[in-house]
């Protein structure tokens, strides 16, 4: 595999991971619990760890000082 495929890949996979965090996390919109982080402007995101499809671990962490850029979309 290429590397651009790879960091494609990578990207993809982090999205998918953070967009499913956050829903699982949050619950109903403006409820949070105890076992979901507060998240705080200015703050540094949660750090977690996600398995690609190659078997690749790769962490947030890995990309600090880098733009990571969350693409939320949706199809009806």
């Amino acid at each position: 595999m290429s590397h651009l495929k790879s960091r494609m890949h990578v990207r993809q996979a982090l999205c998918v991971l953070v967009v499913a965090g956050l829903v699982w996390g949050q619950g109903p919109v403006g409820s949070a619990d105890a076992r979901s982080p507060q998240v705080a402007v200015e703050k540094p995101a949660p750090d977690f760890t996600l398995t690609l499809l190659s078997g690749e671990k790769v962490r947030l962490a890995d990309f600090r000082g880098k733009v990571v850029l969350l693409n939320f979309w949706a199809s009806w």
